[in-house]
């Protein structure tokens, strides 16, 4: 019985040393702090922090999303540059081209829009920040191994989750039927690429 029991331990330890071995040789844990990717995205989010608020629903929503795709863009340009999958330098293709395209026609729609404050649109600026807040949160909990195809995948997601649901509060609290139209747009092209940068992560580790 005692020589079964020590057996039993032995073999024990052979499996966690085992396991040890293989965590070893696989996953590999980046700092935040050094990850280039993860530093976009702070800067990004410095930018939208400083960001003053008009209480005018759309007005707020176009200027942030102007920062927001950005971040995207230069995270897309980061992708291109350093990144080695096919598939998702061609998504981080796409994402240059849409967000550029959109960034430009919000950009022109501030420069003739006069922003007036309202109760509705505090209560959007208050949802928002509530949404930034929590992808600043969340983006901050992402497991980033310094493969560039693998941190831009699962920070795009965060990124691109957020602009779904900032788009998603403007269709309820805006007025103005273009920034809506481009709102139902972000949602349906962002939800599509976040379901292919998941797809594409459940096959890929990323290591």
């Amino acid at each position: 019985m005692k020589l079964t029991k020590l057996i039993s331990a032995a073999l024990f330890i052979l499996l966690i040393a085992s396991a040890c071995k293989d965590d070893d040789n696989g996953l590999k844990v980046q700092s935040h702090d050094s990850n280039e990717m993860m530093s976009i995205m702070h800067a990004m989010n410095s930018k939208m922090d400083a960001m003053q608020m008009t209480g005018d629903a759309d007005h707020d929503f176009a200027n942030m999303m102007v920062m927001h795709h950005q971040g995207a863009i230069d995270m897309a340009n980061k992708e291109l540059e350093k990144g080695d999958d096919a598939t998702i330098k061609s998504m981080a293709q796409q994402i240059i081209a849409k967000q550029t395209a959109e960034k430009a026609d919000l950009t022109a729609w501030l420069q003739n829009d006069t922003p007036v404050a309202s109760p509705e649109g505090e209560a959007f600026d208050a949802e928002m920040m509530d949404v930034m807040k929590k992808m600043k949160n969340w983006k901050d909990i992402q497991v980033l191994t310094g493969n560039t195809d693998h941190d831009f995948s699962e920070l795009m997601i965060v990124h691109h989750q957020t602009a779904v649901d900032n788009a998603g509060s403007i269709l309820h609290h805006g007025h103005h039927d273009n920034i809506k139209e481009m709102a139902k747009m972000m949602i349906t092209d962002q939800n599509k690429e976040i379901t292919d940068f998941s797809a594409w992560l459940m096959t890929n580790k990323g290591y």
